[in-house]
């Protein structure tokens, strides 16, 4: 423990400088992510078609080992940030693409047939009545992806990407006590970007979605509990 705190102390401009190479890593990867996957997945959400193409693509992409896509890349790309990236994406990919078709194919269809006949335009529709109904279970799978992308970053270092993963994989050079201590920013930097996806969800979530705490705590007694002048019977 002692070399622990030891190694924070000693190397703590070290360990600032290769966590926001990491973020970067990261942030670039979800970014993309994003571009790619979300406007996809709300598309054919809204169309309701599709499904087959969003859940075979990201069962796919699941299925790819990212230390497997990376070393298949350097054959081509070299040593390079760019070989993390596209196994950082292809890991993304799945959970805002499946959460986002599901999201918007999944809005109660009562409620869009309403905003048809009301005149709305099918933009409308989407922006005004699905995409908002649709924001809690789109930044769940955003909030997935965000955690797996930076729990993997450090695999960037055996591409030559920079990173924590310098210190993890040079155990030689920083002793069991870096690895641990860059481990430890790894995980605080994922449980980070997790909370702050969550208060970004909460803040686009619309209230009528959101159950208060006090509603929480109030649970309706049983038949059983009420006395028996206020016990109701319901027949079918």
């Amino acid at each position: 423990m002692s070399d622990l705190v030891n190694f924070f102390a000693d190397n703590t401009s070290l360990l600032l400088d290769l966590t926001w190479q990491t973020i970067i890593i990261a942030a670039i990867a979800i970014a993309i992510s994003l571009v790619l996957a979300l406007p996809a997945g709300v598309f054919l959400g809204h169309l309701h078609k599709g499904s087959l193409l969003a859940i075979n693509v990201s069962n796919v992409l699941r299925a790819l080992p990212s230390l497997a896509l990376i070393a298949i890349s350097l054959a081509f790309l070299g040593l390079s940030r760019l070989n993390i990236t596209i196994a950082l994406v292809a890991l993304a990919i799945p959970p805002i693409l499946t959460n986002a078709f599901t999201a918007v194919n999944g809005v109660d269809p009562d409620a869009v047939e309403a905003a048809r006949g009301m005149g709305m335009s099918e933009r409308q529709v989407l922006t005004v009545v699905e995409l908002p109904l649709s924001w809690p279970l789109i930044f769940a799978g955003i909030r997935t992806a965000a955690v797996y992308v930076i729990a993997t970053a450090p695999l960037a270092a055996l591409a030559g990407g920079g990173g924590l993963g310098d210190i993890i994989v040079n155990q030689s050079t920083y002793g069991l006590a870096g690895v641990i201590a860059a481990t430890i920013v790894t995980v605080v930097l994922a449980f980070a970007a997790d909370g702050l996806f969550a208060l970004v969800q909460r803040a686009v979530t619309p209230k009528g979605l959101v159950v208060s705490k006090e509603l929480h705590m109030i649970v309706p007694p049983a038949e059983s509990d009420l006395p028996a002048d206020r016990a109701v019977s319901v027949n079918p």
